[in-house]
């Protein structure tokens, strides 16, 4: 079992956790209420505090703030929570944020994603796994963002907002909407620009599976009657297309945000 090293200079508070092999570099502290799984790498000046759960080979790098108080007015101490998952980068200058009591309780981070210099993500969101955030990214409160999916550099997120899975945010976009699956959105305010097929390519998404998901994209921006009415339409002829499925899943679920739609006919 490999080793938890602990800088001289470095603060663990009584009854913080710390599995084998992690490591606690200079000038960091370590709540009383923090885990840290097997490998976890605090590189300097890094605080992790509060109900936070980071998981193994996490690496944290100098002067990200994890799991202090959320930056929300109505925050009065309740007891929430913030857990990362496994195998996360969070780079320089990121801030994490817990859950509070108007979005239930908790924030979640899945597994294997980055998070560059300075991005943030807000109170009670849901990140899924895989997700890249490019620098100075900010998500705000209570927003969910799908696995696989990558936001630009200095890309802002309004608060309530879905981000789909495989989905592509340009850099310094303003998402007002909810982006769907497999979708590309670019501007302030963000429109939905087509699908994100150079991702698609590169997670190996098969020739006709793009061919699918074009079609069904155009079927449903199209100018001809109503969002809902080519929902009902796509649903019934690609019902058997688990992937344009997961957009129609979407889509009819809903949320707090009207979905992002092209502007002036855009294509696939």
């Amino acid at each position: 079992m490999a080793e938890t090293k602990i800088h001289s200079s470095a603060i663990v508070e009584d009854g913080a956790k710390l599995a084998d092999g992690v490591v606690v570099g200079p000038f960091c502290i370590v709540g009383a209420d923090v885990t840290l799984g097997e490998g976890v790498n605090l590189a300097s000046h890094v605080v992790v505090t509060g109900r936070t759960t980071v998981g193994a080979r996490t690496r944290i790098f100098p002067f990200a703030s994890i799991g202090h108080q959320p930056q929300d007015l109505k925050y009065k101490g309740e007891p929430s929570t913030l857990d990362i998952g496994s195998d996360c980068l969070i780079r320089e200058g990121v801030t994490l944020n817990p859950g509070t009591e108007g979005g239930g309780m908790k924030t979640t981070i899945g597994n294997g994603c980055a998070f560059l210099a300075n991005s943030h993500v807000g109170h009670d969101c849901h990140v899924g796994n895989n997700v890249i955030f490019s620098n100075n990214v900010m998500l705000a409160g209570h927003c969910d963002v799908g696995d696989f999916a990558i936001i630009g550099g200095g890309a802002a997120v309004i608060q309530f907002a879905r981000v789909g899975a495989h989905s592509f945010l340009g850099g310094m976009s303003g998402l007002e909407q909810d982006l769907i699956p497999y979708g590309m959105a670019l501007g302030n305010r963000a429109y939905l620009s087509g699908l994100n097929i150079v991702g698609l390519q590169r997670r190996g998404f098969s020739r006709n599976e793009i061919h699918d998901l074009r079609r069904a994209y155009r079927f449903l921006f199209a100018a001809e009657g109503t969002l809902l009415e080519r929902v009902a339409d796509v649903a019934e002829e690609f019902k058997d297309h688990t992937i344009v499925m997961e957009i129609i899943a979407f889509i009819r679920a809903g949320g707090k945000r009207s979905m992002c739609t092209p502007k002036n006919g855009g294509e696939a």
